[in-house]
């Protein structure tokens, strides 16, 4: 199953080569909310693994970004106590647009007037 959130931007890791054949880097996004009128910020942990690391590459601290995810949960047992744990693996990232990058709405005063009529062109097809 495949989620997705949008929020800021705060954290980048280095990549960590775990194995000789497992690396994963994490980054964090803050995402804002409103509850009973109160505003409050989430910091929410992501995992890019093997080629997808570099994913994260291209973005900058405070960007707002787009996160597709996946929920993975494990299970881990030694000397007789089992832990879990749950890691929110990212496959897609996307920036997202800011009202600065949005262009404004064209202005009707600066549409061009409609063409004169002329007589005897008709524009329907039938």
């Amino acid at each position: 199953m495949s989620f997705e959130i949008t929020g800021k931007l705060i954290e980048k890791y280095d990549i960590k080569q775990v194995s000789d054949k497992f690396r994963k880097r994490e980054f964090v996004l803050e995402k804002k909310a409103e509850a009973s009128g109160l505003d409050f910020s989430d910091y929410i942990k992501f995992q890019l693994t093997q080629d997808r690391c570099d994913l994260i590459d291209p973005y900058n601290i405070n960007d707002e970004l787009k996160v597709y995810f996946n929920i993975r949960g494990n299970k881990w047992e030694k000397d007789g106590t089992t832990s879990y744990f749950t890691n929110l693996d990212v496959w897609k990232i996307e920036a997202t647009a800011t009202a600065d990058e949005i262009p404004p709405a064209p202005d009707l005063n600066d549409m061009p007037p409609p063409p004169p009529d002329e007589p005897g062109i008709d524009d329907l097809p039938f």
